[in-house]
């Protein structure tokens, strides 16, 4: 299966991504040079197919390309950022 494209909506600040018609979404706030990661939501019909990973890989790929840092509010994404060590510089102090 290949991975599905993700769409990023700056003005809501949200990543989403379709599959089979349902939605799963990424929410961020934007301030100073700070992305704040808000919101992970994947619907149940779609968990275990690692579309939050997807969403946060991409969240994260634009932090690091706008010279952004990050703080994760939300769990899923601190959890992630802890799992794996190439993110971790973006932390914000």
């Amino acid at each position: 299966m290949s991975e599905p494209a993700v769409t990023h909506d700056a003005t809501a600040r949200r990543y989403s991504l379709a599959v089979d018609g349902t939605a799963a979404v990424l929410d961020y706030t934007l301030a100073a040079g700070v992305v704040t990661f808000t919101h992970t939501f994947v619907p149940p019909e779609l968990r275990g197919r690692g579309l939050a990973e997807v969403l946060v890989r991409h969240g994260l790929a634009d932090a690091r390309a706008g010279g952004r840092k990050v703080v994760p509010q939300c769990s899923y994404v601190a959890r992630f950022i802890e799992r794996h060590a190439e993110y971790q510089d973006l932390l914000a102090d």
